[in-house]
């Protein structure tokens, strides 16, 4: 009766099971993953939210891309970048989840392949199998900073392959593609005829100091044809509010026919709300104060986590250039165990690097939002934690 496209294994792994369990009981639980900004206490949301109620927003004039106004605003916010965007080429979703199922479905037939990065956030594969398209991964290198394995990523490009997914810092590793390597796989993806998916969603939360050969934005890129996804989830701290974007780039017919057929697409669905469409120019006004509120809470969580590291042998804090996690790697732990036990033990709940497919054991994930009290609390526990699994 239902399609096999939604035949997930929907079994809870162990370290949920747990996670329930507390819950359940009442057991207070420090959430060193919690991703949610507004529940971290970074800015006031309310004057934000408090414009949506504007009366402008009462009328509805639909338009399948989106309202010139909020278009035009995505456009500036590129401008002010150094990045010149036509707002012609702008096309709004409610998420960049939204996004990526539209462009998989845009770019691939049942049974093509999209290429997506190892390691990185574990959305994929369930947007590519509700659009019934296939998934290859191809390796970020954990020895060179997780770069590019260009040697793997060549390799798993065939005649089924129809995009590779890049994420700009990646999640979680919060690396930048570098700018050399950013112009290498444009070539590549206009030599093979393969598009480019760019996740820039943390792009603004670069930490410092900024490394100097990162690649900027990849939205003015002119070779091959490719989306660049980002959205006020992460720029406003409005996950709430449901409003993304994609420019669309690339050679001009290319480019044409894509925002031809996304247009239809964007028709059949009419996702993004009017208020905030018509928001958005004042709200996008708030970015650079909301970045810098964000990226002095990161820095002071950095710093927590890296003292508390201090005393904790054999556990360090992988390098990372931005983005809102740090990764801790506590080689020869069992992580999924290390886990299980942090929520029935110590009520802290952290990642496993598995969950983001890391090559091997040994990785924590945590989120660098968290009100600094908190994060410290935390990190105290999990570092005590792990020294004791040590002495044993």
């Amino acid at each position: 009766m239902f399609s096999s496209r939604t035949s997930w294994d929907r079994t809870q792994n162990a370290l949920a099971a747990s996670i329930a369990e507390a819950r359940a009981a009442g057991r207070p639980l420090i959430d060193l993953t919690e991703s949610n900004p507004t529940r971290c206490r970074i800015v006031d949301l309310a004057p934000a939210i408090q414009q949506l109620g504007n009366p402008r927003g009462a009328a509805y004039e639909p338009d399948p891309l989106g309202h010139p106004a909020a278009r035009a605003a995505v456009a500036d916010y590129y401008a002010a970048k150094g990045a010149p965007v036509d707002p012609g080429r702008v096309v709004l979703s409610a998420s960049t989840s939204e996004s990526y199922a539209w462009l998989f479905g845009l770019l691939a037939d049942p049974g093509d392949r999209i290429l997506v990065p190892h390691p990185s956030y574990p959305l994929f594969s369930w947007i590519a199998s509700s659009q019934a398209v296939e998934l290859s991964p191809y390796r970020l290198a954990p020895e060179r900073g997780f770069a590019i394995d260009f040697s793997n990523l060549e390799r798993n490009i065939d005649e089924r392959t129809r995009a590779v997914v890049l994420v700009h810092p990646n999640n979680p590793t919060g690396t930048f593609v570098r700018r050399d390597d950013a112009a290498r796989i444009v070539e590549i993806a206009a030599a093979r005829d393969v598009a480019l998916i760019v996740d820039e969603v943390f792009g603004d939360h670069g930490w410092s100091p900024a490394p100097r050969d990162a690649a900027p934005t990849f939205a003015p890129t002119d070779r091959a044809l490719t989306f660049v996804l980002s959205g006020i989830s992460k720029v406003l701290l409005l996950p709430q509010c449901k409003l993304s974007w994609a420019v669309v780039a690339g050679p001009e017919a290319q480019a044409a026919e894509a925002l031809a057929r996304i247009e239809l697409v964007a028709d059949t669905f009419l996702s993004v709300s009017t208020p905030i469409q018509l928001a958005l120019p004042d709200l996008l006004s708030s970015q650079p104060a909301i970045t810098g509120a964000v990226l002095a809470r990161i820095a002071e969580n950095l710093r927590v986590l890296d003292a508390v590291l201090a005393g904790a042998p054999q556990t360090t804090r992988l390098p990372a250039d931005g983005g809102w996690y740090a990764i801790v790697e506590a080689p020869g732990l069992d992580e999924e165990q290390l886990a299980e036990t942090l929520v029935r033990e110590d009520g802290v709940i952290v990642h496993p690097g598995y969950f983001f497919d890391f090559e091997r054991e040994g990785y924590l994930v945590l989120s660098l939002l968290l009100p600094p009290a908190d994060f410290r609390e935390g990190a105290g526990r999990l570092v005590r934690r792990i020294a004791e699994k040590r002495a044993r």
